[in-house]
């Protein structure tokens, strides 16, 4: 079972990662084509050098079509895609300014506790996303600029919540498991401490 949760948390990750760069690569060339389509109406070039404005603004350098709708749906996958691989290894932001001088079985306690609490979570925003899903299947709804339909990005927005749900319920299956026999069965906690 640790194999397959590993090997799915990794992989999601994966593929959170490149879906990310592809993001990322969208929207430089977006705002660069953004930025030369400005440069190319601008008046101080259109006085200065008209030819070259207009050889600007002819090549039909623009930001791309619909990038916002791609960047919203990718996002909402990539953090998705992401969740379980941080659930996994603890990366989750803590504050533990009380919690740090509390002695460890009270510690382990509270740990366990937000743990299947963040695992219940998980469960009931993959069920919501299904709902939506299924809705959004059904209603034919499309994004504004691309047509494209809204299920595609619940739909990939909701395999990332089942695995991050499954890792959720691992984790916190593990801890329940830990304080029971006194063992640490996952890492306390790699996350990030403020």
């Amino acid at each position: 079972m640790q194999r397959l949760i590993y090997g799915l948390a990794r992989l999601m990750a994966l593929l959170g990662g490149i879906v990310l760069v592809g993001l990322i690569l969208l929207t430089c060339v977006s705002v660069t084509g953004r930025g030369a389509n400005s440069l190319g109406h601008a008046d101080w070039l259109e006085a200065a050098f008209p030819a070259l404005s207009e050889a600007i603004i002819g090549s039909g350098v623009g930001p791309l079509l619909g990038d916002f709708e791609i960047v919203e749906a990718g996002i909402a996958f990539s953090i998705f895609a992401f969740l379980p691989w941080c659930q996994l290894r603890q990366g989750h932001a803590v504050v533990d300014i009380f919690t740090a001088m509390m002695p460890g079985g009270l510690s382990r306690f509270l740990i366990t506790f937000w743990d299947v609490l963040f695992a219940l979570v998980l469960i009931l925003i993959s069920w919501r996303l299904y709902e939506g899903l299924i809705g959004k299947f059904g209603n034919g709804q499309t994004t504004f600029l691309l047509q494209f339909p809204i299920w595609w990005a619940y739909a990939a927005s909701f395999a990332g919540s089942v695995v991050a749900a499954l890792t959720g319920v691992y984790v916190a299956v593990l801890r329940l498991a830990g304080l029971v026999t006194g063992r640490h069965l996952l890492p306390v906690s790699g996350g990030s401490a403020h």
